[in-house]
């Protein structure tokens, strides 16, 4: 008996969907390298959202809220950090580097799909809040943070990685039924506005800040 005859074989369909699959990881990678080969093309890139990660990127009138309130509260030569809210970066980094105010943007972020905007990215995992280089510790004049899980634990430890970046103002965008946890861990308030998703999400979500964000979008 030939032994091929007992190795296991795909279905047709099977076989396919894995075609698929890696004619996809394949474009991705393409992608990359052409950006890492291109500087200029970092900023056309459009990720897909990876539910795994509970990444679920925000739709357009909540980034053109956010940029404005990022734009008018990060004083000229400022920085800001964006902590797990990749779908802000680039709209942040256009509306800053339009004009010559020496602001800088960072993103902490825990998808390394997002390491092509280094230098102004860095690896972060919320299970190390403060695992961080430390020039960083107090050196941001506006932290906006937007936890990738609803629990306890993610934005008690996310809180953590705040207190150790800010130096002044604090945003976080999160579930509403978080708001207890928000307002006891880093002393913020109910905004107004409300952040919205391209995917309509089952969970109510609410912004909340240490200064009149509310007042800025008027």
């Amino acid at each position: 008996m030939d032994d091929d005859d007992d190795a296991p074989s795909l279905s047709a369909e099977t076989f396919a969907a894995l075609q698929e699959f890696y004619l996809e990881q394949q474009k991705r990678q393409d992608i990359l390298d052409k950006l890492e080969a291109d500087n200029k093309l970092k900023e056309n890139i459009l990720f897909e959202e990876n539910w795994q990660l509970s990444q679920f990127w925000y739709d357009e009138a909540t980034v053109h809220s956010l940029v404005k309130v990022i734009d008018a509260t990060v004083p000229d030569g400022g920085k800001v950090a964006l902590i797990s809210c990749p779908t802000l970066f680039v709209p942040v980094k256009r509306q800053i580097e339009n004009r010559a105010t020496g602001k800088q943007v960072t993103l902490l972020e825990y998808d390394k799909r997002f390491k092509v905007h280094a230098p102004d990215y860095i690896f972060y995992d919320y299970n190390s809040p403060e695992a961080l280089p430390g020039e960083t510790k107090h050196s941001y004049d506006l932290v906006v943070a937007d936890p990738p899980f609803l629990s306890e634990e993610c934005i008690s430890k996310t809180a953590q990685t705040i207190k150790f970046l800010a130096k002044g103002k604090i945003v976080v965008c999160t579930g509403a039924i978080m708001k207890d946890n928000v307002e006891k861990l880093l002393d913020l308030k109910l905004c107004e506005f409300k952040p919205c998703h391209r995917n309509n999400l089952a969970n109510e979500f609410s912004c909340y800040s240490n200064f009149d964000l509310d007042a800025v979008l008027r």
